[in-house]
Protein backbone atom coordinates (compact mmCIF):
# COMPACT_ATOMS: atom_id res chain seq x y z
CA UNK A 1 0.00 0.00 0.00
CA UNK A 2 1.29 3.44 -0.94
CA UNK A 3 1.78 6.19 1.61
CA UNK A 4 1.22 9.77 0.53
CA UNK A 5 2.97 12.86 1.90
CA UNK A 6 0.27 15.33 2.87
CA UNK A 7 0.61 18.76 4.46
CA UNK A 8 -2.24 19.55 6.87
CA UNK A 9 -3.38 23.10 7.65
CA UNK A 10 -6.12 22.83 10.25
CA UNK A 11 -6.25 26.60 10.38
CA UNK A 12 -8.75 28.55 12.43
CA UNK A 13 -12.12 28.15 14.10
CA UNK A 14 -13.82 24.91 13.13
CA UNK A 15 -11.01 24.04 10.71
CA UNK A 16 -9.08 21.69 13.02
CA UNK A 17 -12.31 19.95 14.08
CA UNK A 18 -13.48 19.10 10.56
CA UNK A 19 -9.98 18.17 9.39
CA UNK A 20 -9.73 15.68 12.27
CA UNK A 21 -12.85 13.94 10.98
CA UNK A 22 -11.62 13.94 7.40
CA UNK A 23 -8.34 12.31 8.39
CA UNK A 24 -10.20 9.79 10.56
CA UNK A 25 -12.33 8.74 7.59
CA UNK A 26 -9.32 8.47 5.27
CA UNK A 27 -7.61 6.18 7.78
CA UNK A 28 -10.77 4.07 8.08
CA UNK A 29 -10.81 3.71 4.29
CA UNK A 30 -7.40 2.06 4.54
CA UNK A 31 -5.26 4.82 3.05
CA UNK A 32 -1.98 5.66 4.76
CA UNK A 33 -0.93 9.31 4.89
CA UNK A 34 2.41 10.69 6.01
CA UNK A 35 1.21 13.91 7.66
CA UNK A 36 3.04 17.16 8.31
CA UNK A 37 1.02 19.72 10.26
CA UNK A 38 1.44 23.46 9.66
CA UNK A 39 0.37 26.19 12.06
CA UNK A 40 -1.01 28.76 9.62
CA UNK A 41 -4.05 31.01 9.46
CA UNK A 42 -5.50 34.02 11.19
CA UNK A 43 -4.50 32.99 14.72
CA UNK A 44 -0.89 32.46 13.62
CA UNK A 45 -0.84 35.88 11.93
CA UNK A 46 -2.13 37.57 15.09
CA UNK A 47 0.53 35.77 17.12
CA UNK A 48 3.66 36.65 15.14
CA UNK A 49 2.69 38.15 11.77
CA UNK A 50 3.44 35.00 9.79
CA UNK A 51 1.11 34.23 6.88
CA UNK A 52 2.97 31.92 4.47
CA UNK A 53 6.76 31.83 4.15
CA UNK A 54 8.75 30.96 1.05
CA UNK A 55 10.38 28.17 3.04
CA UNK A 56 7.00 26.55 3.71
CA UNK A 57 6.05 26.90 0.06
CA UNK A 58 9.25 25.13 -0.90
CA UNK A 59 8.41 22.29 1.48
CA UNK A 60 4.96 22.03 -0.05
CA UNK A 61 6.41 21.57 -3.52
CA UNK A 62 7.76 18.23 -2.31
CA UNK A 63 4.40 16.99 -1.00
CA UNK A 64 1.75 14.92 -2.74
CA UNK A 65 -1.14 17.07 -1.50
CA UNK A 66 -2.25 19.74 0.98
CA UNK A 67 -5.38 19.35 3.12
CA UNK A 68 -6.82 22.57 4.56
CA UNK A 69 -9.63 23.07 7.07
CA UNK A 70 -10.50 26.77 7.17
CA UNK A 71 -8.65 30.02 7.79
CA UNK A 72 -9.73 33.39 9.12
CA UNK A 73 -9.97 34.88 12.58
CA UNK A 74 -11.55 37.98 14.14
CA UNK A 75 -9.10 40.85 14.28
CA UNK A 76 -7.24 40.01 11.07
CA UNK A 77 -7.55 42.81 8.48
CA UNK A 78 -9.56 41.80 5.40
CA UNK A 79 -7.45 40.36 2.60
CA UNK A 80 -4.38 39.50 4.67
CA UNK A 81 -5.07 35.76 4.85
CA UNK A 82 -6.95 35.59 1.56
CA UNK A 83 -4.14 37.12 -0.50
CA UNK A 84 -1.21 36.13 1.70
CA UNK A 85 -2.11 32.47 2.13
CA UNK A 86 -4.87 31.20 -0.15
CA UNK A 87 -4.13 33.22 -3.29
CA UNK A 88 -0.38 32.98 -2.78
CA UNK A 89 -0.74 29.21 -2.57
CA UNK A 90 -2.80 29.09 -5.76
CA UNK A 91 -0.41 31.30 -7.71
CA UNK A 92 2.89 29.88 -6.47
CA UNK A 93 1.83 26.22 -6.78
CA UNK A 94 -0.09 26.94 -10.01
CA UNK A 95 -3.35 25.49 -8.72
CA UNK A 96 -5.10 26.60 -11.87
CA UNK A 97 -8.18 24.37 -11.60
CA UNK A 98 -10.81 24.89 -8.93
CA UNK A 99 -13.18 21.93 -9.05
CA UNK A 100 -16.48 22.18 -7.20
CA UNK A 101 -18.99 19.30 -7.38
CA UNK A 102 -22.63 19.67 -6.38
CA UNK A 103 -25.35 17.12 -5.76
CA UNK A 104 -28.99 18.10 -5.60
CA UNK A 105 -31.35 16.73 -3.02
CA UNK A 106 -34.26 14.70 -4.35
CA UNK A 107 -35.04 11.36 -5.92
CA UNK A 108 -32.90 11.80 -9.03
CA UNK A 109 -29.80 12.92 -7.09
CA UNK A 110 -28.63 15.01 -10.06
CA UNK A 111 -25.03 16.15 -9.76
CA UNK A 112 -22.98 18.67 -11.70
CA UNK A 113 -19.50 20.16 -11.52
CA UNK A 114 -18.16 23.70 -11.89
CA UNK A 115 -14.61 24.13 -13.19
CA UNK A 116 -13.33 27.57 -12.24
CA UNK A 117 -10.09 29.00 -13.59
CA UNK A 118 -8.13 29.65 -10.41
CA UNK A 119 -5.05 31.78 -11.12
CA UNK A 120 -6.02 34.59 -13.52
CA UNK A 121 -8.87 37.03 -14.09
CA UNK A 122 -9.54 39.83 -11.63
CA UNK A 123 -7.77 37.93 -8.85
CA UNK A 124 -4.38 38.32 -10.52
CA UNK A 125 -4.02 41.71 -8.79
CA UNK A 126 -3.58 43.94 -11.84
CA UNK A 127 -4.75 47.50 -11.18
CA UNK A 128 -4.13 50.49 -8.99
CA UNK A 129 -5.21 53.89 -7.70
CA UNK A 130 -4.93 57.37 -9.07
CA UNK A 131 -5.40 60.37 -6.74
CA UNK A 132 -6.29 58.00 -3.90
CA UNK A 133 -8.10 59.61 -0.99
CA UNK A 134 -9.28 62.60 -2.98
CA UNK A 135 -12.75 63.38 -4.37
CA UNK A 136 -11.34 62.57 -7.82
CA UNK A 137 -9.99 59.13 -6.94
CA UNK A 138 -9.83 56.48 -9.67
CA UNK A 139 -9.47 52.75 -8.96
CA UNK A 140 -8.86 50.15 -11.65
CA UNK A 141 -8.99 46.37 -11.32
CA UNK A 142 -7.99 44.53 -14.47
CA UNK A 143 -8.94 41.04 -15.54
CA UNK A 144 -5.86 39.16 -16.73
CA UNK A 145 -6.60 36.33 -19.16
CA UNK A 146 -3.94 34.51 -21.13
CA UNK A 147 -4.56 32.13 -24.01
CA UNK A 148 -2.50 29.47 -22.24
CA UNK A 149 -4.33 29.90 -18.93
CA UNK A 150 -7.76 29.87 -20.53
CA UNK A 151 -7.01 26.92 -22.81
CA UNK A 152 -5.61 24.62 -20.17
CA UNK A 153 -8.68 25.23 -17.98
CA UNK A 154 -11.07 24.61 -20.87
CA UNK A 155 -9.24 21.44 -21.92
CA UNK A 156 -9.46 20.12 -18.38
CA UNK A 157 -13.22 20.76 -18.44
CA UNK A 158 -13.64 18.99 -21.78
CA UNK A 159 -11.65 16.01 -20.50
CA UNK A 160 -13.88 15.85 -17.43
CA UNK A 161 -17.00 16.07 -19.61
CA UNK A 162 -15.85 13.01 -21.59
CA UNK A 163 -15.55 11.09 -18.31
CA UNK A 164 -19.07 12.08 -17.30
CA UNK A 165 -22.00 12.76 -19.66
CA UNK A 166 -20.34 14.53 -22.61
CA UNK A 167 -21.93 17.91 -21.96
CA UNK A 168 -20.06 21.15 -21.22
CA UNK A 169 -21.38 24.68 -20.71
CA UNK A 170 -19.24 27.81 -20.93
CA UNK A 171 -20.43 30.59 -18.61
CA UNK A 172 -19.18 34.15 -19.18
CA UNK A 173 -20.51 37.56 -20.29
CA UNK A 174 -19.79 37.83 -24.02
CA UNK A 175 -22.34 40.58 -24.62
CA UNK A 176 -20.45 43.08 -22.45
CA UNK A 177 -16.90 41.86 -21.78
CA UNK A 178 -15.78 42.14 -25.37
CA UNK A 179 -12.10 41.32 -24.73
CA UNK A 180 -11.82 38.71 -21.98
CA UNK A 181 -15.06 36.96 -22.93
CA UNK A 182 -14.06 36.97 -26.58
CA UNK A 183 -10.83 35.14 -25.70
CA UNK A 184 -12.76 32.59 -23.63
CA UNK A 185 -15.40 32.02 -26.34
CA UNK A 186 -12.90 31.69 -29.20
CA UNK A 187 -10.70 29.33 -27.20
CA UNK A 188 -13.71 27.27 -26.15
CA UNK A 189 -14.88 26.94 -29.76
CA UNK A 190 -11.42 25.98 -31.02
CA UNK A 191 -10.83 23.38 -28.31
CA UNK A 192 -14.31 21.93 -28.88
CA UNK A 193 -13.19 20.75 -32.32
CA UNK A 194 -10.91 18.24 -30.55
CA UNK A 195 -13.88 16.81 -28.62
CA UNK A 196 -16.56 16.01 -31.22
CA UNK A 197 -18.40 13.74 -28.79
CA UNK A 198 -19.05 16.54 -26.30
CA UNK A 199 -22.20 18.64 -26.68
CA UNK A 200 -21.55 22.29 -25.79
CA UNK A 201 -23.65 25.20 -24.60
CA UNK A 202 -23.16 28.80 -23.50
CA UNK A 203 -24.87 30.91 -20.81
CA UNK A 204 -24.30 34.46 -19.68
CA UNK A 205 -23.35 34.53 -15.99
CA UNK A 206 -26.57 36.27 -14.95
CA UNK A 207 -28.68 33.71 -16.79
CA UNK A 208 -26.65 30.89 -15.22
CA UNK A 209 -27.46 32.25 -11.75
CA UNK A 210 -31.16 32.03 -12.58
CA UNK A 211 -30.81 28.51 -13.98
CA UNK A 212 -28.87 27.37 -10.91
CA UNK A 213 -31.97 28.15 -8.86
CA UNK A 214 -34.74 27.24 -11.31
CA UNK A 215 -33.26 24.50 -13.50
CA UNK A 216 -29.86 23.19 -12.34
CA UNK A 217 -30.59 19.82 -13.99
CA UNK A 218 -29.64 21.39 -17.33
CA UNK A 219 -25.98 21.33 -16.29
CA UNK A 220 -23.36 18.62 -16.12
CA UNK A 221 -19.94 20.29 -16.39
CA UNK A 222 -19.57 24.07 -16.37
CA UNK A 223 -16.38 26.00 -17.10
CA UNK A 224 -15.94 29.67 -16.26
CA UNK A 225 -13.42 32.31 -15.20
CA UNK A 226 -12.12 33.10 -11.74
CA UNK A 227 -14.56 35.78 -10.56
CA UNK A 228 -17.70 34.30 -12.11
CA UNK A 229 -16.67 30.89 -10.79
CA UNK A 230 -16.25 32.25 -7.28
CA UNK A 231 -19.79 33.61 -7.29
CA UNK A 232 -21.40 30.69 -9.12
CA UNK A 233 -19.91 28.02 -6.89
CA UNK A 234 -21.20 29.63 -3.71
CA UNK A 235 -24.64 29.74 -5.29
CA UNK A 236 -24.20 26.07 -6.21
CA UNK A 237 -23.56 25.30 -2.56
CA UNK A 238 -26.72 27.11 -1.56
CA UNK A 239 -28.93 25.17 -4.01
CA UNK A 240 -27.42 21.77 -3.19
CA UNK A 241 -27.86 21.47 0.53
CA UNK A 242 -25.88 24.36 1.96
CA UNK A 243 -22.30 25.47 2.22
CA UNK A 244 -21.64 22.89 4.95
CA UNK A 245 -21.76 20.16 2.29
CA UNK A 246 -19.64 22.04 -0.28
CA UNK A 247 -16.24 20.55 -0.99
CA UNK A 248 -13.51 21.64 -3.38
CA UNK A 249 -10.26 20.68 -5.06
CA UNK A 250 -7.60 23.17 -6.15
CA UNK A 251 -5.64 21.23 -8.72
CA UNK A 252 -2.36 21.43 -10.56
CA UNK A 253 -2.79 18.64 -13.15
CA UNK A 254 0.21 19.77 -15.22
CA UNK A 255 0.23 22.30 -18.02
CA UNK A 256 -0.29 22.34 -21.77
CA UNK A 257 3.40 21.76 -22.40
CA UNK A 258 3.77 18.59 -20.37
CA UNK A 259 4.62 20.38 -17.13
CA UNK A 260 5.05 18.07 -14.15
CA UNK A 261 1.96 18.27 -11.92
CA UNK A 262 2.56 19.87 -8.55
CA UNK A 263 0.89 19.25 -5.20
CA UNK A 264 -2.81 20.06 -5.17
CA UNK A 265 -4.84 21.48 -2.30
CA UNK A 266 -8.19 20.27 -0.98
CA UNK A 267 -10.53 22.19 1.32
CA UNK A 268 -14.16 22.60 2.36
CA UNK A 269 -15.43 25.99 1.25
CA UNK A 270 -17.24 26.98 4.42
CA UNK A 271 -15.55 29.57 6.59
CA UNK A 272 -13.83 29.17 9.92
CA UNK A 273 -17.06 29.96 11.83
CA UNK A 274 -15.32 31.23 14.98
CA UNK A 275 -18.66 31.62 16.77
CA UNK A 276 -19.05 27.83 17.01
CA UNK A 277 -15.38 26.82 17.21
CA UNK A 278 -14.64 24.15 19.77
CA UNK A 279 -18.30 23.30 20.28
CA UNK A 280 -18.51 20.25 17.97
CA UNK A 281 -21.36 21.91 16.06
CA UNK A 282 -19.73 22.00 12.61
CA UNK A 283 -20.83 19.54 9.95
CA UNK A 284 -17.65 17.80 8.71
CA UNK A 285 -19.16 16.35 5.51
CA UNK A 286 -17.61 19.02 3.25
CA UNK A 287 -14.18 18.39 4.76
CA UNK A 288 -14.61 14.63 4.41
CA UNK A 289 -15.67 14.98 0.78
CA UNK A 290 -12.66 17.22 0.15
CA UNK A 291 -10.49 14.43 1.54
CA UNK A 292 -12.19 12.06 -0.91
CA UNK A 293 -11.24 14.39 -3.78
CA UNK A 294 -7.68 14.27 -2.48
CA UNK A 295 -7.64 10.48 -2.58
CA UNK A 296 -9.07 10.44 -6.09
CA UNK A 297 -6.34 12.83 -7.22
CA UNK A 298 -3.69 10.69 -5.51
CA UNK A 299 -4.78 7.64 -7.47
CA UNK A 300 -7.10 5.99 -4.95
CA UNK A 301 -10.47 6.20 -6.76
CA UNK A 302 -11.98 3.15 -5.06
CA UNK A 303 -11.42 4.55 -1.57
CA UNK A 304 -12.67 7.95 -2.72
CA UNK A 305 -15.87 6.44 -4.12
CA UNK A 306 -16.52 4.53 -0.89
CA UNK A 307 -16.14 7.72 1.15
CA UNK A 308 -18.42 9.68 -1.18
CA UNK A 309 -21.09 6.97 -0.95
CA UNK A 310 -20.84 6.95 2.84
CA UNK A 311 -21.17 10.75 2.93
CA UNK A 312 -24.29 10.53 0.75
CA UNK A 313 -25.86 8.22 3.33
CA UNK A 314 -25.02 10.66 6.14
CA UNK A 315 -25.82 13.91 4.30
CA UNK A 316 -29.00 14.63 6.27
CA UNK A 317 -27.71 13.39 9.61
CA UNK A 318 -27.63 15.66 12.63
CA UNK A 319 -25.22 15.29 15.50
CA UNK A 320 -21.89 16.54 16.76
CA UNK A 321 -18.88 16.93 14.48
CA UNK A 322 -17.30 13.72 15.73
CA UNK A 323 -20.61 11.81 15.70
CA UNK A 324 -21.10 12.56 12.02
CA UNK A 325 -17.51 11.54 11.34
CA UNK A 326 -18.08 8.29 13.22
CA UNK A 327 -21.25 7.65 11.22
CA UNK A 328 -19.34 8.03 7.94
CA UNK A 329 -16.69 5.62 9.23
CA UNK A 330 -19.44 3.13 10.15
CA UNK A 331 -20.89 3.32 6.64
CA UNK A 332 -17.52 2.41 5.18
Amino acid sequence: MSSYAVGVVGGDGIGPEVVTEGLKVVAAAGIELDLTHYDLGGARFLKDGMVLSDETLQEWRGLDAIYLGAVGAPGVPPGVIERGLLLKMRFELDLYINLRPFKLAGPDGHDFVVIRENTEGTYAGEGGFLRKGTPHEVATQGSVNTRRGVERCIRFAFDLATERNNHLTLVHKTNVLNFSADLWQRTFNEVAVDYPGVTTDYNHIDAACIYFVQDPQRYDVIVTDNLFGDILTDLGGAVSGGIGLASSANLNPGGLDGDTPGPSMFEPVHGSAPDIAGQQKANPIAAILSAAHMLKHLGEPEAAARIEAACDECATMTGSTSEIGDAVVAKL
